[in-house]
Formats: structure tokens, sequence, C-alpha cells
């Protein structure tokens, strides 16, 4: 049988591929492979500079001393509010994969990171009002939609057999967009420079993001919203179970990447180069270690990798609580880094899990093949976007759960034990959902239908 063509063909509005079907294995090893890793690439560039736009203001507060009269709860909302931006912003940024094409929605997303950075290139000086400040930090949230359009383009260019390698790849790419923002910005601060250097830099490289995703990039024509699909999806009470877990994962990650810096200043008293010198320390891991949570899930269940992951996260949390009583400032930050760490692996196999589920809906449905995958694409493909936007909402209830800490009592350390007990939910949500022996309702569903094939949710 011949495979199905993956060449591009001239459509209104760039590069289409008429037809696409990675999970046929000879298409795959003969052209699919090659197009989907191309896409890949430049896909991961795109969404690693809107990272490090989206996370701007996580580094911005550190330049910014006595002379601009803002205090430590100011700067936490200002952090807090480009948190909730690049939240929200990732369900419309989903759907307009489909609408404009994988390719050329990162053309414009990539183009629109040009506005918060040139706004904050303008105002990024002493005597600026907290309003302004607080306006050019809601625009870099437009950072960090690039994620959810990013994973629902890559999502439909890789086999099932390969989305937990290749999302966990492409977000944590992306991720590092983060720590390497705080490495330039920590190279700035050492020698003496101002904000306006690091927006300098980053200028000229979302350019080149945006011209190289325009050059090398493709859309595929079968991939369309589906009204139906959303609905759905917001009606399956995975996508909620998903999106409480991947608020654990991904939350925790971007609330701390916003937060450590200015912790350690608020908490330690560190300076601005002190606290550089180690906040990218656990972004940069956490970022790393995301495709091998991706890669662990594929080999051994997602929900198993994302239970004891959560058992990791509540120890290290612990830590972080006894080092903050006890002013341990080398205990914390040890501890915190390996609390990265634990975010970005559940980040990987939270992310894994969501195709598995509803390809095991299907399986319980009775469907098989290329029906059961395609049903599995148009679910998970749904619902990544809500649960993305949801899991990022996180970062903002960590930030405002630290603002409110610092204003009560001084320090973090009430923000963390709200964060441990949160830990503890997710773990028990984990196994109570996939991990738990007796039928679950969507089985009970399956046995009523008189389906065969039961599901086996320790397995996605």
């Amino acid at each position: 049988m011949t495979a199905p063509s993956s060449s591009t063909a001239p459509r209104k509005g760039g590069r289409w591929i008429e037809r696409w079907d990675p999970e046929d294995e000879a298409f795959w090893k003969e052209t699919g492979e090659k197009v989907a890793r191309r896409n890949l690439l430049f896909s991961v560039l795109s969404e690693h500079i809107g990272f490090s736009i989206w996370t701007l203001w996580s580094v911005m507060v550190l330049f910014m001393g006595p002379e601009y009269g803002l205090t430590p709860a100011d700067k936490f909302f200002i952090i807090s509010m480009a948190t909730l931006v690049g939240a929200v912003v990732r369900v419309p940024y989903t759907f307009a994969v489909a609408r404009f094409g994988g390719r050329n929605w990162t053309i414009i997303a990539a183009g629109m990171l040009l506005v918060p950075t040139i706004a904050a290139f303008v105002v990024m000086e002493p005597g600026t009002s907290f309003g302004a400040f607080l306006v050019c930090a809601m625009l870099a949230g437009v950072g960090g939609g690039n994620f959810a359009s990013s994973m629902t383009n890559i999502n439909s260019f890789f086999p099932l057999r390969k989305k937990g390698w290749a999302l966990g790849l492409n977000a944590g790419g992306g991720n590092i967009g983060v720590p390497v923002v705080q490495l330039v910005a920590l190279a700035i601060i050492g020698a003496n420079g101002g904000p306006r250097v690091l927006l300098g830099i980053y200028i000229p490289l979302i350019v080149l993001a945006t011209v190289l995703g325009a050059r090398h990039m493709d859309n595929i024509a079968a991939v369309k919203n589906d009204t139906g699909a959303a609905k759905e999806a917001v009606r399956d009470p995975h996508t909620w179970v998903m999106s409480l877990l991947y608020i654990g994962t991904f939350g925790s990650f971007i609330g701390y990447s916003f937060a450590f810096g200015l912790v350690l200043q608020t908490q330690f008293g560190r300076t601005p180069l002190e606290s550089a010198y180690v906040t990218f320390i656990g972004p940069l891991l956490g970022s790393l270690i995301r495709p091998v949570g991706g890669r662990l899930a594929d080999l051994y269940g997602g929900a198993r990798i994302t239970l004891w992951n959560f058992v990791g996260m509540g120890a290290a949390t612990a830590v972080i609580v006894v080092a903050s009583m006890e002013e341990s400032l080398a205990l914390f930050t040890c501890a915190f880094i390996v609390l990265f760490v634990l975010t970005g692996l559940g980040n990987g196999s939270t992310y894994k899990m969501i195709p598995g589920i509803f390809q095991a809906k299907a399986t319980a449905l009775g469907l098989t093949g290329e029906e059961a995958a395609s049903y599995g694409r148009r679910l998970s493909g749904a619902s990544m976007g809500l649960i993305g936007a949801v899991g990022a909402l996180g970062g903002l209830g960590i930030n405002l759960a630290f603002r409110q800490s610092f204003l009560s009592a001084g320090s973090g350390t009430g923000a963390f034990v709200a964060f441990l007990a949160f830990y503890a939910v997710c773990f028990a949500v984990t196994w109570a959902v996939y991990l738990r022996r007796p039928l679950t309702a969507d089985r009970h569903a399956a046995v009523a239908s008189g389906t065969k094939t039961q599901l086996s949710y320790a397995e996605v």
C-alpha cells in the first residue's frame, strides 16, 4: 500500500501538508519522521523565546532597587499578573493552530513577542509608575501562550508511541527559556549593565525565530478546530483531573521560576547578583529533566511516574519548610533546586498521560487502529489547551501565596506549608483515579455497553 504523501502544497497562508498519517509506520520511516523533527526543532526555538519573554519580569524585578519605589508585595503582584495573562491566553492559542495553521500561527505568535519587549525597553527606568510596569508585565504574558500552540501543533506531527518523547522535548526545550533569560540577566548584572541591555539582546532573537519559523515549518491541513471535541473535553472529568495534576507540576515550575530570586532577596536578604547566581539553576535542571519524565512515562506509565513524583515533591517541600523556619540558606536553596527538578520530571509524565488517557477511552469504546488513534488525537488535542491554561494558573496561585505569606508573616514558610498540603492532594487524586484497582466509572460504562476491553489507566 502506498504511504500517504507528506509533500507540502501551495495554499493561501503558506506551506501546507495535505496528507499526514504518522501512525502508518512505512510513512513515518519514509518521510514523516524527518518532517516532524524539523517542525519540532523550530517549534522549540519559538517556544523557548516565548518562555523567556513570559518570565522576563522574574529578572526585571531583580534590577529594580529602592530607587524604583516598589515594595516586595508590589513585585510579587507584577509577576503574578504576567503569570495570569500567560495562563489565560493559552486557550485561544490552542485553537489558533487549527484556525491559522501551525506554521502560520508560530510566525504570528513569535512576532507578537516584540510588543512586550519593546514596551519594557521604553519604560524600564526609575520614576515609571507601578501601573506602567504592571501593564508591561501583563503584555509579556503572551509568551506563555506560545507553549499551548506549540504543544498542540507538535502533538499532531508525532505518532502516539513517540508523543511522550516529542512533547517532553518540545516542552523542555521551551522551558529552558526560563533559566536562559536568568543566565543572561546574571551576566548583565555581573557586568554592571542595565535591564535595557537584556531587552536589546532579545529583540533580534525574536525576529530570528519568526523568520526561521516562516522558512522551515509546515501547516497540517487535516488539523481542524472541532467545537464538538472541545465541548466533549470540557465535559470529560479527566480533563479537570489532569488540570489539577498539571497545576501541581507545571504550575509549580512556572510559579517557582518567577518567584525564586525574589524569595531569596526578600527572605534571606540576598543582593540581585547573589540571587541571580542561583536563580537559574532550578529552572535549568527542571527544564532538562522534562523529556526524561516523558521518556520514563513511555516506559513505565505516566500515572506511576506522576504518583511517585508527587511523593518526592512533598518530601522536598517539607525540607524547605524546615530550612525556612531554621533560616538555613544552604538547605533552603538545595531543597528548592531538588523541588525544581521534580516539577520538571512531573511535567513530562503528566503531559504524556493526556494522549494515553484518551487512547484508553477509545479502546474501552471498542475502537481500534486508526479509528482509535483519531479519537485519541481529537480529544487529547482539545483538552491540552485547557489543561495547560488551568495548570499555568498554579503559577499565579504560588506567587499570590508568597505575596500573602510575606505580608502576613514576613517569610514564605506559610506558603510552603500550603504547597505541601496541595501535593498530598495531588498524590491522592493520582492514586484514586488512575492506579486504584476497583472499577472506575469509565470501566463501568465499558462493561455496561458490552465492550470487552476494559481500561487500564496505570499504563497511560
